[in-house]
């Protein structure tokens, strides 16, 4: 296939699964668009996506303060009790000399989290009063580059195991910013494995980009 120039590229999509090339046409809103050759959903169109997003992002936001700023456990071993919150953790690495691993978990359970859910809300708040083509194209070049380094989902099931370590020798009390971890977590993970990265471009490009062309 003859390409006249690199725009042509957007008009083209790969099978994720038998990589055979499509061209990519327009589709009703709601419906997908499957691989000729295995079937594959190669893209879908949903402009429900938009307000659903927005809550989800809104939602795991705020979650995500509640759990930085609540205590995760309290830990009571021999009368002695001690509160135990991310910032603590992250801040007692610096204390104790590990610099480098600090930093790596400032971003990796801090940072990446927060910049993921924020660029996803003004994401969707652009998208929903139709502006800001080059803002979002950046924005969704960003987000595809720290999506795979958030790992607070790893944090919560280190949680987990150091609790089930401690249970035989000190007094756990769960706190309100575990379970808002958890609540996190859930909606992370569901926002990245039910809304595509592919379903942003196609969301913009929809709504920006032919918007832009009319």
């Amino acid at each position: 296939m003859k390409l006249e120039n690199e725009d042509a590229l957007d008009k083209l999509i790969i099978c994720k699964k038998c990589f055979t090339l499509h061209e990519e046409v327009p589709i009703k809103d709601g419906t997908k668009a499957s691989c000729s050759e295995c079937g594959n959903i190669l893209y879908k169109y949903d402009s429900k996506l938009i307000d659903h997003g927005l809550a989800l992002s809104i939602t795991g936001f705020i979650f995500f303060v509640l759990a930085n700023v609540f205590p995760l456990v309290q830990i009571e071993i021999l009368g002695h009790e001690q509160f135990i919150t991310i910032p603590k953790t992250i801040f007692s690495l610096f204390e104790s000399g590990f610099y480098i691993v600090g930093l790596i978990c400032t971003f990796l359970i801090f940072i990446f989290p927060l910049m993921i859910f924020m660029i996803n809300m003004l994401l969707f708040i652009l998208l929903k009063i139709e502006r800001g083509e080059k803002v979002t194209k950046e924005l969704l070049i960003l987000l595809s580059h720290i999506t795979p380094w958030s790992m607070t989902d790893i944090f919560l099931i280190s949680i987990l195991v150091a609790l089930v370590k401690l249970i035989g020798y000190a007094q756990i009390h769960i706190g309100v910013a575990f379970w808002a971890l958890m609540v996190f977590v859930l909606i992370d993970l569901y926002i990245v494995k039910s809304m595509q990265l592919s379903e942003f471009w196609m969301l913009r490009k929809r709504i920006l980009v032919n918007k832009g062309e009319q």
